[in-house]
């Protein structure tokens, strides 16, 4: 019997030669987000938080390898070649494209939640595959932002997506919007030529009458205390259509992922 021990390696058993365990180390397979661009052969530095994890929380050393990707659909292969206080530098060694994007654009109109619930319907629709998110601040919302507030938000939304990317291995960051009002974005971005769904149970359709879009998806979803009936008529007055996710009422966070869910088995790549 052996017990494992705290290493920045993994180990696995190689052979039992005479009674006498053989192990041989393993990279783990680290994945960050670089925010500058990356080119093979060139040098790039890590984020702060990229070092914070790789240096400090799993002790890689200079020679060691992990990955990282800018947004630009690819995955680099890198080597941490100095190790600073406060700084560490890699050299890219190579790259390979990712294919794991979903074929549907669903963009998802997320009426703002409070607390964590934001940050929750987030993440788990940035691994579910949409391509851009738009927080809305409509009547019933709980937590209003404007000005810094609205800014650091929105920065802290934007983190919450690069995570998820890290998690699931996307190498396309989705887009995390500034807040705006519903008003607002319907004048701005509504259009009959993407499909333009709304969850109201009130002379819903359901998903499974609709046809596979040709186009973008826009998914509007309500805050904790849904739309308001003349948020519902200003929507519909702006190309979109109600949908019913059964005959159970929905928090806010579980209706997008249901819906964004529902689509991907319907239409994506589940």
């Amino acid at each position: 019997m052996w017990a494992a021990r705290p290493h920045r390696h993994a180990y696995h058993a190689s052979a039992i030669n005479s009674g006498i365990l053989v192990t041989m180390p393993v990279m783990s397979n680290l994945r960050f987000h670089s925010p500058t661009a990356l080119i093979v052969g060139q040098q790039a530095p890590l984020s702060e938080n990229a070092m914070a994890h790789a240096v400090r929380v799993m002790r890689l050393k200079v020679g060691d390898t992990l990955n990282l990707f800018c947004g630009d659909g690819f995955d680099y292969q890198c080597a941490l070649t100095s190790i600073e206080k406060k700084s560490a530098q890699v050299e890219v060694l190579s790259r390979s494209e990712v294919n794991n994007e979903s074929p549907l654009n669903i963009r998802l109109l997320q009426g703002i939640s409070s607390g964590d619930r934001m940050d929750y319907t987030i993440q788990k629709a940035v691994e579910l595959g949409v391509t851009e998110i738009y927080p809305l601040s409509t009547e019933r919302c709980v937590t209003k932002l404007s000005g810094d507030r609205a800014e650091k938000r929105t920065e802290h939304w934007q983190g919450v997506a690069i995570a998820a990317c890290e998690q699931s291995g996307r190498a396309i960051v989705p887009l995390v919007h500034a807040p705006v009002t519903l008003a607002q974005w319907l004048s701005q971005h509504a259009t009959p030529d993407c499909l333009n769904l709304l969850l109201n149970p009130v002379g819903a359709k359901r998903l499974a009458v609709l046809n596979k879009p040709e186009h973008a998806i826009h998914l509007l979803i309500g805050p904790e205390g849904g739309l308001s009936p003349a948020e519902i008529e200003l929507a519909t007055q702006h190309h979109f259509q109600s949908i019913v996710l059964g005959p159970r009422i929905l928090r806010t966070e579980t209706a997008a992922l249901t819906a964004i869910a529902s689509m991907q088995s319907l239409w994506g790549d589940f």
